[in-house]
């Protein structure tokens, strides 16, 4: 599944009624629509005591925040930007490399790339608290098939999770 294929309806940052007589999405529950579409995939979702922005600032910046977090990446590069669309180029810690392709906009990063895909998201908490609510996917891909491999997919999630909440603090 792409990011294209959900609806651009999704973009609010509310959850309210749209124009057209839909339920718009916060981007976290618009990760979770994308999820529930690819077979295998897990979602790691967490409130983090710290404001959208200073979380999205880590999250988003590709070139050096998101390796910091993200534990197998040792490095992305940003190859070339179209608004929303980004082409990057990623070395794992293992020497892996990855060429993705996706939408990085405030609040929501889809990524993929041949045998990879990773998902970002992030709101500010309902309760008005000041904190922020992120919700983090990816893993390997099943070439030609809406899949990932589920293996290991929840730990590497956690940890990024918590990697990058003790970032934002």
């Amino acid at each position: 599944m792409n990011e294209s294929d959900a609806s651009n309806e999704s973009r609010g940052g509310d959850a309210s009624e749209g124009g057209r007589g839909g339920l718009l999405l916060d981007d976290v529950r618009r990760m979770h629509v994308m999820v529930a579409g690819v077979r295998g995939a897990r979602l790691v979702e967490r409130v983090l005591p710290a404001p959208l922005p200073r979380v999205w600032q880590v999250m988003s910046d590709l070139e050096d925040g998101f390796g910091e977090f993200q534990p197998d990446m040792r490095s992305v590069r940003i190859l070339r930007r179209d608004g929303d669309r980004v082409e990057a180029l990623a070395r794992s810690r293992y020497g892996l490399r990855a060429h993705f392709h996706g939408v990085l906009r405030p609040g929501w990063c889809w990524l993929q790339s041949r045998f990879l895909v990773i998902g970002m998201a992030a709101v500010e908490a309902e309760d008005e608290s000041g904190h922020t609510r992120v919700a983090l996917t990816g893993g390997v891909r099943v070439p030609g098939r809406a899949a990932l491999v589920p293996f290991g997919a929840r730990r590497e999630l956690e940890e990024a999770m918590t990697r990058l909440a003790a970032r934002v603090r």
